[in-house]
């Protein structure tokens, strides 16, 4: 993959008014994407959405004038989580998709994700081709294009519930649970509370407040803190948090303890396998999911497959290869049969569907897998001093090395922030202590 200036490893993102995330290079972006999907002079259609950020609304009309520009009709569907791109755009006959947002990151941030005609995230080679339009855009005789036209589309979130709440048994209501839904005041705060509600359930709604500036800010998958006192204290049956665009999901069982997104995995496995709806017997997850996973599902007889970390290589992975569960320990859960991308909502109605079909209480669900201590840490990247991958690579097999089959130690730069990633995980908890001490010491000399 060649270097890129603007696509990481999810899309487009940075803080807003600083480059990439700037008004004039999203319309950049905008008019770029717009000529790589019109391969021919029939009309083209494309659907926006965004979250909650204050940034969005610049970010959406400077998108929606570079798209017109070029002779796209844009379709504006406001506040919407980012796995509903897809559905809307078979519904309304689409062909691109963009959402607007930075996902668990804090308002500051924003992001532009891109989904192509088939539904799904574009490829590196795709977002390359972009980025090469975008560097040549004063090459295209743009006087000859018809102007596209812009329209709000009112029902969107109407049309998004009734497509999630049609993946399950019609006979499934959720009469008599008590559930607890974070939606980090970000872009599920409507559609969440609502689907939950309509299928009989007693919501109780937090982080449902966004005012441009709070997303992601102590609600979400990320700030688990409020929504564990809300359980406990409301004696629910599982709390269910978002993360700012809806595409991740953190469950919180009736006793306040986490239940992450290879447990999650783990649950609907099982299930599908038992009603013959797993494909191949097979899960795909990312390098960061816990060994435990990978120990259960052998024991089941699936088998597990990993790809990098990011819920696009996950996605794309599945789909080349025929699967229909898969996701990260972050909490993207991918059901292909459904959706194309992670879809928290979605996620949370087939775990309480399970949970409702075995008179089970999540904490029971829970119990499927053992997993290994597991320690992230996050290095903050000083400017111009960013390592190199190498470098980096290195240092991670060295301690591999170390720790031999006795643990794992990934070390990696984040795709999405100006940050190293370490992870260390082992059954041998003194192990695990020195050597994520001992990585400590060699990235703090590294990056000072």
């Amino acid at each position: 993959m060649t270097n890129r200036k603007y696509f990481g490893t999810d899309g487009i993102r940075g803080i807003a008014n600083l480059p990439p995330m700037t008004a004039d290079i999203a319309l950049k972006i905008g008019a770029a994407t717009g000529l790589y999907v019109s391969v021919n002079k029939k009309a083209k259609r494309v659907v926006i959405a965004k979250d909650t950020r204050l940034s969005g609304y610049m970010l959406e009309s400077a998108i929606t004038s570079g798209l017109t520009s070029v002779g796209l009709d844009v379709f504006l569907l406001g506040p919407m989580p980012t796995p509903s791109i897809a559905m809307m755009m078979k519904s309304m006959r689409a062909d691109l998709g963009i959402m607007i947002s930075a996902s668990h990151n804090t308002y500051e941030y924003n992001g532009i994700k891109i989904f192509g005609p088939d539904g799904y995230k574009l490829s590196d080679e795709n977002e390359s081709e972009i980025e090469k339009i975008i560097q040549n855009l004063d090459n295209y005789d743009l006087g000859k294009i018809k102007i596209g036209k812009a329209k709000r589309i009112d029902d969107a979130q109407a049309r998004y519930i009734e497509y999630i709440k049609g993946t399950l048994s019609k006979e499934l209501t959720l009469d008599g649970m008590d559930i607890v839904i974070d939606s980090a005041n970000g872009a599920g705060y409507k559609v969440a509370p609502l689907t939950l509600w309509e299928l009989g359930a007693n919501v109780i709604s937090i982080g449902d407040t966004p005012n441009g500036q709070n997303i992601n800010q102590d609600y979400g998958s990320t700030s688990l803190e409020n929504i564990i006192d809300t359980v406990v204290k409301n004696k629910a049956d599982i709390g269910i948090a978002l993360d700012g665009d809806a595409d991740r999901i953190i469950v919180i069982d009736e006793n306040g303890e986490i239940v992450d997104g290879d447990t999650i995995l783990a649950i609907i496995a099982k299930e599908w396998q038992e009603t013959k709806k797993l494909k191949k017997n097979s899960v795909v997850a990312t390098i960061l999911s816990n060994i435990g996973l990978e120990d259960y599902l052998s024991s089941q007889s699936i088998e597990l497959h990993r790809t990098m970390v990011g819920d696009r290589y996950v996605s794309q992975y599945m789909r080349k290869n025929g699967f229909n569960v898969g996701g990260e320990k972050s909490g993207h859960i991918i059901l292909s049969d459904y959706s194309t991308t992670g879809d928290g909502i979605l996620a949370a109605l087939h775990i309480l569907a399970i949970m409702k079909k075995n008179r089970q209480k999540i904490s029971d669900l829970a119990k499927l897998i053992d997993p290994y201590p597991q320690i992230q840490k996050n290095f903050i990247i000083k400017e111009d001093q960013a390592p190199d991958i190498i470098q980096l690579r290195d240092l991670s097999e060295k301690h591999q090395r170390k720790i031999g089959d006795k643990g794992r130690v990934l070390i990696r730069l984040s795709g999405t922030e100006p940050l190293v990633r370490v992870m260390v995980e082992s059954k041998d908890k003194k192990l695990l202590d020195q050597t994520l001490t001992e990585i400590t010491t060699s990235l703090n000399e590294l990056l000072n």
